[in-house]
């Protein structure tokens, strides 16, 4: 089954000046001669991404785009015209988004979150309204499961987060890493699933995993320096900033090193215990 707006295996039905065809029940569709690889044949199959070309016509193409149908992607505003934005994606033509789609008018140049979907004639779109495009889960997920994260916008408890595409999600402050911004991709689990079916998320593992990779980055850490100044009384801020952890899961993963008499505490930080 072809699927328009994303990567298709595709065996070859003909090839000529024009490049290679592909006969598929939804019409012929045209890879150019300047991306078909050299040695091609009839009956070759390739990977690539099908989409609806300038001229209204189903076209391949080898080149990724920044995202397919289904995913969401922060990209750029390349031009403006009566019917809408045009972002770019990482193709020739540009990826539309109609007006209808725009919460507020996009500028020249600035870059929006956008999830891209087929409009009513086929054609690969994108829209903005990502509120529409989520549900508040928890679908088939549950506590510890692994998930992949893109950040959505940044609130006073943290950061909502998109979940493996489809569910909304929330990231508390304490995790969050310096670096990260509206439309980063990051691997993470289900921290809780919640009465209410809303989901909150952390980017290490639940429990006693988490803890104990905790524990083997702290003491990554000390084998380069031999000494880390942070101790019950630094703040969660310095903490994240120099450990990536929550000041809950590094107080836990230090007692954790201390009870198996790898580090000692000073007063000052904490440093790995020395064998005599």
């Amino acid at each position: 089954m072809l699927h328009v707006g994303r990567c298709n295996t595709l065996k070859i039905t003909e090839v000529d000046h024009d490049g290679a065809h592909f006969h598929t029940p939804q019409g012929d569709i045209l890879l150019p001669s300047r991306e078909l690889p050299a040695g091609s044949k009839t009956g070759d199959r390739l990977e690539v991404f099908v989409y609806t070309g300038s001229a209204g016509k189903l076209t391949a193409t080898r080149r990724t785009p920044l995202a397919q149908v289904g995913e969401f992607a922060l990209l750029k505003v390349a031009q403006l015209s009566k019917v809408g934005a045009f972002l770019d994606w990482g193709l020739d033509k540009d990826l539309l988004v109609p007006f209808s789609e725009q919460p507020e008018r996009m500028q020249l140049g600035r870059k929006y979150l956008v999830k891209l979907c087929l409009d009513n004639l086929g054609r690969v779109v994108g829209t903005a309204r990502i509120d529409q495009c989520l549900e508040p889960g928890p679908g088939d997920l549950k506590d510890g499961d692994e998930v992949n994260l893109m950040i959505w916008a940044f609130t006073d408890l943290g950061v909502k987060v998109i979940i493996n595409d489809l569910y909304t999600g929330l990231l508390y402050r304490d995790e969050l890493r310096s670096g990260q911004q509206r439309g980063s991709r990051l691997a993470g689990f289900i921290k809780r699933v919640r009465e209410d079916g809303k989901l909150d998320v952390t980017l290490r593992r639940v429990g006693a995993e988490g803890v104990e990779e905790a524990k083997q980055e702290i003491l990554a850490a000390l084998a380069k320096t031999g000494e880390l100044p942070l101790h019950d009384q630094s703040t969660a801020e310095t903490i994240r900033e120099q450990m990536g952890m929550s000041k809950k899961t590094f107080k836990k993963a230090v007692g954790g090193l201390y009870k198996d008499g790898k580090i000692e505490l000073l007063k000052t930080g904490i440093r790995l215990k020395q064998n005599r």
